[in-house]
């Protein structure tokens, strides 16, 4: 069976990376792949060496695409449940989210990326945190992590969530889960060259193509490639996270270290977090971390995309309306689809992110403060 070479991307350097483990190289530094050195963490290798087996050394991209696939169907369910749960976005919305976006199509059953496989793993560790199954939440998280390091921008929220719900000794054990779950997957690479195995896998500092930047396209190259350019994106990127923190999500009326405190000793001691507490928390986190990336790759759109429609109707319609709601979605849509990308496309998407930042900035608060000073009032 032959498939068009436009289909595949990173495929075969997947399958070249994951060959080198089989052979028995476990020094991360000697993996690499026809695009590059292997730059993923240890579950990426596990899951891509059984996708090895399973299409015949690689061989087989059709029935590869057959499983993204059910991948790709597997999400949406995972997403739905999510969404169900939470009661804010009309029905109609999820016609978009299934059969509106070539792109998303494109990145899970033509180009076979990792990123799909972590985002799957991530909604599912979603599902288990509003089922209050903490710990196996935590477990698919890390597991989500150990795919792609994209997932760490959920982790924020994740740890605000976590504190508020157990406080540091409580949380203790759920943070624990994730940190042994990395190091028993990557115990084989850490063994032969720790070093290598973490400057490799966990790179924060990898330097990102111009030629591939969906976002910063109307910048000089030379901006876009400077270390003080990428500082001061990370520096807005926790100033916002902070905004957040102190002034939508911790609004009890205590110092934000009240949070390390077990949750009976507290003053106000928490109500159970609602759906749509946890979601937005975590959907909000990723969001902000996606709008001040160093840069956003077309396959990065999968990061986000199934959020979107949560993102924007989280807050009453009063604020935008639905027609106003699906045009920031089809912008962004229409950005995602523009390659090479353009200044204008690039514009245009920091337009799009900027209304839904604004409106989850001046929108109904996730944490009400009339709820949390219920005691008080009593």
């Amino acid at each position: 069976m032959t498939v068009k070479q436009d289909t595949e991307i990173d495929w075969k350097a997947y399958m070249a990376e994951v060959e080198g483990v089989i052979n028995g190289t476990y020094d991360y530094t000697q993996l690499q792949g026809d695009t590059g050195p292997l730059v993923y963490p240890a579950g990426f290798v596990y899951i891509f060496m059984g996708l090895y087996y399973a299409t015949g050394q690689g061989t087989d991209i059709r029935m590869a695409q057959h499983i993204f696939a059910g991948l790709y169907l597997a999400t949406l369910l995972l997403v739905f449940l999510i969404y169900h749960q939470t009661c804010k976005v009309p029905p109609f919305v999820f016609f978009f989210m299934c059969c509106a976006s070539y792109r998303v199509h494109s990145i899970f059953v033509l180009r076979l990326f990792n990123d799909p496989v972590a985002m799957a793993l991530l909604f599912l560790s979603i599902n288990l945190l509003l089922a209050q199954r903490w710990g196996w939440g935590c477990c698919c998280f890390s597991l989500a992590v150990s795919v792609k390091m994209n997932v760490l921008l959920f982790a924020p929220g994740l740890l605000f969530l976590l504190l508020t719900q157990f406080g540091l000794r409580g949380a203790l054990p759920k943070l624990g889960i994730c940190a042994v779950l990395q190091v028993v997957l990557g115990l084989p690479f850490l063994l032969e060259n720790p070093v290598g195995y973490l400057s490799r896998s966990f790179d924060l500092g990898r330097q990102f193509l111009f030629r591939w930047t969906v976002n910063w396209r109307f910048l000089p190259e030379a901006l876009f490639l400077h270390r003080a350019f990428h500082l001061a994106l990370l520096a807005t990127h926790l100033i916002m996270l902070l905004l957040f923190v102190l002034c939508k999500w911790h609004r009890t009326g205590e110092s934000i270290l009240s949070l390390l405190k077990d949750p009976s000793k507290r003053k106000v001691p928490p109500q159970p977090l609602t759906p749509n507490q946890i979601v937005s928390t975590l959907f909000t986190s990723n969001f902000i971390g996606i709008c001040f990336s160093r840069s956003l790759h077309y396959q990065f759109y999968v990061w986000y995309f199934h959020t979107l429609p949560y993102l924007l109707w989280a807050t009453p319609a009063r604020r935008l309306t639905h027609l106003l709601r699906l045009l920031v979605l089809g912008l962004i849509e229409l950005s995602w689809n523009t390659y090479p990308s353009t200044s204008c496309s690039s514009a245009a998407l920091h337009i799009c992110h900027a209304v839904i930042l604004l409106q989850l900035w001046l929108g109904p608060q996730p944490f009400p403060k009339s709820i949390q000073h219920s005691k008080k009032a009593h």
